[in-house]
């Protein structure tokens, strides 16, 4: 049966925005009928007479309230689940406790530490910086004049740049994001040989979370694209075929079975551990401290940035979500992560 209009999920999102992408390319491979208006947020929703959402986020959803209005949500990891609770078909979300564990964490790590790659690539080098105050000006707009995109160009490139200490992106903490990034490209290079998403013959959560990111790694920065391209010809290839899956027809049994993984995942999990698992850790310390700013030795070196408190609660959010394992799916976990150094990021009940 054919949807009408007003059944369409509604979203509002950015070309450039790698959460807008992950969000997407999900709504096409779970059939998700959808209708998306590409702009502002803050410029949209107040011409529909809606509230701004907190925080404020690419990409906007908006879902029905219980008023039979519509109210503007953001958040792509809870909304996720909210789209499955709504239609379970396609499911982003493995079946298996631990596995779907292990897609959360993934999908954690592609939303929180592969988008410092993001954000570093497009803003750090002066031909990125330019390339990106260029193209993301002209997502608004093709049509934009000339000299008004020459002013947005200027405030938006200025604003960027002054900003990448919020990701720690700056020249003692460049090599370091360099160098994890061009080690997620080997091991994401020699995962994809084995098979085609990370948890099998179907993509998960995980997935859509990572190919958000290289989306604009990829596909639109300079530096991080040459990379891309030398290191890693199946990420690149990768990212072109996760742009639209509805074709694909998963089964149950598409799954990886969480007591026979594949070695290759251990690659990109060790990365996982190698870098994200102890900022997480120092700036959840941070945060609970009151304290403005962490600082950890990650890959060898000093990493400085901000305190983000929100990233403190995806901390705490993973927890919850292996605290309600099962003592058993909880032990097939550990021996998934056993090594990696990601057993870190897990408390002790």
């Amino acid at each position: 049966m054919k949807k009408t209009e007003t059944e369409k999920v509604q979203l509002i999102g950015a070309i450039g925005s790698p959460y807008t992408r992950k969000m997407v390319s999900l709504l096409r491979y779970r059939a998700i009928p959808y209708k998306i208006t590409w702009g502002q947020p803050e410029v949209i929703l107040p011409a529909m007479g809606l509230e701004l959402p907190k925080p404020l986020l690419l990409p906007t959803f908006l879902f029905p309230d219980e008023s039979g209005g519509m109210k503007a949500v953001t958040d792509s990891t809870p909304i996720i689940r909210r789209l499955e609770a709504m239609s379970p078909e396609r499911s982003v979300l493995p079946g298996d406790p631990a596995l779907a564990f292990i897609d959360y964490l993934l999908e954690d790590f592609g939303d929180e530490w592969v988008t410092k790659y993001m954000f570093h690539y497009r803003w750090h080098f002066e031909t990125d910086a330019d390339n990106a105050g260029t193209l993301l000006p002209l997502s608004y707009g093709v049509n934009l004049p000339s000299d008004m995109l020459k002013q947005v160009k200027t405030m938006a490139t200025e604003r960027q740049v002054s900003r990448l200490y919020v990701v720690g992106s700056n020249d003692t903490t460049a090599p370091i994001i360099d160098a994890s990034f061009r080690r997620f490209l080997q091991a994401m290079e020699a995962h994809l040989e084995a098979q085609p998403y990370l948890l099998g013959s179907r993509p998960g959560a995980g997935d859509f979370a990572l190919f958000g990111q290289l989306t604009q790694l990829v596909g639109v920065e300079p530096t991080s694209r040459a990379i891309a391209h030398e290191l890693s010809p199946r990420t690149v290839m990768w990212t072109s075929v996760m742009e639209d899956l509805n074709g694909l027809e998963p089964k149950d049994s598409d799954w990886n079975n969480p007591d026979e993984m594949p070695d290759t995942l251990r690659g990109i999990l060790t990365e996982v551990g190698r870098t994200y698992v102890p900022a997480q850790l120092a700036n959840a310390k941070a945060v609970q401290a009151g304290e403005k700013t962490w600082e950890a030795q990650i890959d060898g070196a000093l990493w400085t940035q901000p305190s983000f408190p929100y990233q403190a609660k995806c901390l705490q959010w993973v927890n919850e979500q292996y605290q309600t394992l099962s003592a058993d799916d909880r032990s097939r976990v550990d021996r998934i992560l056993a090594g990696t150094g990601c057993e870190a990021l897990l408390f002790a009940e």
